[in-house]
């Protein structure tokens, strides 16, 4: 999986300070910023020593926080420099996503040949000079992933960890480790939806301050459905559908999720990775909705009354019998 966030101009005019800088520059942090990667800070050498100059590194770094960290290693190579995707248990799930996925980016981008090594670390511990001589002492028995296994590990583990058991409490939903503050009027209108008399509320995520908010309310039929939805933001709407059904009539509420092709990376994620906690929180004490069937769209344009009552109500198949062979001698 590939982000599509590319390196800034910055980080390859620090990257090339670094490598005519010897020996008075070890490394240089970076992280993701408005889609591109960029430089953060330079980490300074006062040792030919590799292991010495790491100690600068942990205040550099944060318990809770991603970073891509370069180092000089091997002095005098062209090949030199080790990546290090440094990616803390603490840090959010929207975090781990974006930089699992960009690591081969980094890499890629700054140029392949200048790197021997890239290695995957959870703990500050890991970047010490006893946690580096560790792993140099694990050898090929405890070998490090490959970059394309390590970003797939990355990009899994974070999926994996957004749809374990979500928790709605008053007023914020928990995806993971972003807990997503609930707006006043998103609760009130979703907790109203069941008796309301409109039948659709669409919510949106401010993925700035991580909260869901109301984006609006309204009456709309099913045939309309499709153009009251937005065709250019993403958005999670809970739609409740009266309709009759073999002569009962029936009010079940749908979980839609739409998300054009043209929404930014990070906000794809943000959303793909809330709505299933979203959805379990829906059901929960605080709001009470219950949610019959979930959609997910890229366009609004695919929802149509069919797919709707296709997913509600699915055809049984019918099964024909084979008339039993007749015994031998009878006609």
């Amino acid at each position: 999986m590939q982000s599509g966030i590319t390196a800034s101009k910055e980080l390859h005019d620090a990257f090339n300070t670094l490598i005519l800088s010897h020996p008075s520059q070890r490394g240089l942090l970076a992280c993701i910023k408005n889609e591109q990667l960029v430089p953060v800070d330079i980490i300074t050498s006062s040792s030919v020593d590799f292991f010495e100059d790491l100690s600068p590194l942990q205040s550099l770094i944060k318990d809770d926080e991603a970073a891509y960290i370069i180092l000089r290693r091997y002095q005098n190579a062209p090949d030199g420099f080790v990546a290090v995707t440094y990616v803390p248990d603490t840090a959010n799930v929207r975090q781990k996503m974006l930089f699992a996925s960009t690591r081969l980016t980094l890499v890629r981008e700054l140029g392949t040949e200048r790197f021997r090594e890239t290695l995957f670390a959870t703990t500050k511990q890991e970047l010490t000079a006893e946690g580096w001589r560790k792993h140099d002492e694990s050898g090929e028995s405890n070998a490090p992933l490959t970059d394309e296994e390590q970003s797939l590990r990355g990009v899994k583990e974070a999926e994996a960890e957004a749809s374990q058991g979500m928790s709605a409490r008053i007023s914020h939903v928990d995806a993971g480790h972003i807990k997503y503050q609930m707006s006043t009027n998103a609760l009130e209108a979703l907790r109203n939806l069941p008796t309301s008399h409109d039948n659709l509320v669409q919510l949106s995520i401010d993925v700035r301050r991580e909260v869901f908010e109301l984006v609006g309310t309204s009456s709309t039929s099913i045939d309309d459905l499709s153009t009251t939805l937005s065709e250019r933001e993403p958005r999670f709407s809970c739609f409740r559908y009266t309709h009759q059904h073999e002569g009962q009539t029936q009010s079940p509420v749908i979980f839609i999720y739409t998300c054009p092709p043209g929404t930014k990376i990070k906000d794809r994620m943000v959303y793909a990775l809330s709505r299933n906690g979203f959805v379990h929180a829906m059901g929960g004490s605080d709001i009470g909705l219950e949610i019959s069937r979930k959609l997910e769209m890229s366009s609004p344009s695919e929802i149509t009354a069919t797919t709707i009552h296709e997913e509600l109500h699915p055809k049984q198949a019918h099964q024909r019998a084979f008339p039993r062979p007749k015994r031998p001698g009878k006609r």
